[in-house]
């Protein structure tokens, strides 16, 4: 699988819920760090994020406006769409760099502000 497909499937993953499909992504001890609170988070702590936001969320959709290979991974600019169960969106622009080795993360630079995703978590 290349890059792009990768990527893609990862976001998939994110999109549709896919708890396993997007875990089965990253490697046992990848890291996830966000530049909002410089702290780096485990496979674990970011996955048990992610199910708050499909807990919390009717839809997520991530439009990709960039998405370059770059050594050792890629670097994708997107728009993070969200809109939970009674209809209420909101969006977050973000960028991460990620690393891949070996076909899966191994780590996450995720540059984002948090308040419209924070929002829809204390929904």
């Amino acid at each position: 699988m290349d890059i792009y497909e990768f990527a893609r499937t990862f976001i998939s993953c994110l999109e549709t819920g896919d708890r396993a499909g997007a875990r089965n992504c990253y490697h046992a001890d990848a890291e996830i760090w966000h530049n909002f609170d410089g702290v780096t988070q485990t496979v674990d702590e970011n996955m048990a994020l992610f199910e708050k936001l499909v807990a919390s969320t009717k839809s997520r959709k991530y439009v990709i406006n960039r998405l370059e290979k770059i050594e050792g991974g890629y670097l994708q600019q997107h728009i993070l769409k969200l809109e939970t169960p009674d209809g209420e969106t909101t969006k977050a622009n973000a960028i991460v760099l990620v690393t891949v080795d070996g076909g899966k993360i191994r780590r996450i630079e995720e540059y984002i502000d948090p308040k419209p995703i924070m929002k829809v978590l204390t929904v």
